[in-house]
């Protein structure tokens, strides 16, 4: 009896022990299932990817089932290392790196753009002296390479600008513009080009270690307040009408079921922030400047960027397609690949359904 009893008592013990693994294991699903579905997200910290801030802090994603875990980079070419290593599932930031993707294998997407024009050159002391008072960029091709020329005379060295590194959005604008916009056939032999991270560019114009900077918003804002003689060299448009800014791309989006929500909601998410600039002003600046950011400058900066918030993927792919033809020239690209393929135009329509 004694031995039956003991028998009894270890099954007894066994049994609650297994009920309590399954117990933990139920929570544990429960859980996950609660936080919804993990999509990782490497982003560029611009205003450009504003509509990725919105729907994450108005907390759309999580209530459509969606966990976005934001990976923040310093450059399109460091965002594209970990698209093609599989460490992020999508990706909000300039469109030129994705044709480095898809040249690598990567089947990757452009479901929405983001903004349009974002990308402008701000310039400092003597060189900005070349633009009007009060106006922003729109000069002639002639009046630009004079300034230039007027500088090496009278400061003895090349104006230094900065941009990012090799082979990112803002350098290759620059020598877009400088070489197809502007026809100078040799960047170096006007201008020297320092590529650094995007943070850097804005504190070397700030210290006075450049002459001007390709920038964006709200970084543009911020040191056009700071230096009051800072003056915009060449807009958006100047660089290239149209010219592609900031996209959302999903790896593979017809496989994975979450990507037609995200599209969705980042399109929602950007109509808010060209609309009602002022309700997202909160979400963006606690992303950008940890709510640092000045209140002020960025609503001036949301402000003035209203009009380039642009959802419409179909308006960059011709964009799209001159810069590869000159990412090709320029020996960045091996190849041309089909720009079609780049892109899901279907994914967005259906967003508007």
């Amino acid at each position: 009896m004694n031995g039956a009893n003991k028998h009894g008592g270890i099954m007894r013990r066994v049994f609650l022990r297994i009920m309590l693994v399954i117990s933990l294991l139920f929570v544990g699903l429960t859980q996950q299932a609660r936080a919804g579905t993990p999509v990782r997200i490497g982003y560029i910290p611009v205003l450009g990817s504003s509509a990725l801030f919105v729907l994450d802090g108005e907390g759309w994603a999580k209530q459509a089932g969606l966990d976005l875990q934001l990976v923040r980079f310093g450059s399109g070419p460091q965002a594209i290392q970990a698209l093609v290593s599989g460490r992020i599932d999508a990706y909000v930031a300039g469109v030129l790196p994705l044709l480095q993707a898809r040249a690598h294998g990567v089947d990757v997407k452009v479901v929405a753009s983001g903004s349009v024009e974002e990308l402008e050159l701000v310039a400092r002391g003597p060189l900005a002296q070349m633009v009007p008072e009060g106006q922003e960029g729109g000069l002639s091709a002639q009046v630009i390479k004079d300034g230039f020329a007027k500088f090496k005379q009278e400061q003895g060295h090349l104006p230094r600008v900065a941009a990012q590194p090799a082979g990112s959005v803002p350098d290759i604008m620059l020598r877009y513009w400088l070489q197809k916009r502007l026809d100078i056939a040799q960047p170096a032999s006007v201008i020297n080009i320092a590529g650094v991270d995007i943070d850097a560019a804005q504190q070397a114009f700030l210290a006075g270690a450049v002459d001007a900077a390709v920038l964006r918003e709200p970084s543009l804002t911020v040191v056009k307040t700071r230096i009051p003689d800072a003056r915009i060299l060449a807009t958006g448009h100047d660089m290239l009408p149209d010219q592609p800014g900031s996209v959302l791309a999903i790896v593979k989006p017809t496989e994975v079921p979450w990507a037609k929500t995200l599209t969705g909601l980042f399109v929602k998410a950007n109509t808010l922030v060209a609309q009602h600039p002022d309700e997202a002003a909160p979400f963006v600046r606690t992303a950008l400047g940890g709510g640092m950011l000045k209140e002020e400058v960025l609503q001036k900066a949301l402000a003035r960027s209203a009009q380039h918030f642009v959802s419409d993927p179909a308006r960059i792919v011709e964009g799209v397609r001159q810069l590869q033809d000159f990412e090709v020239e320029q020996g960045l690209l091996r190849k041309a690949e089909p720009v079609d393929g780049l892109f899901d135009l279907e994914m967005w329509k259906q967003s508007q359904q």
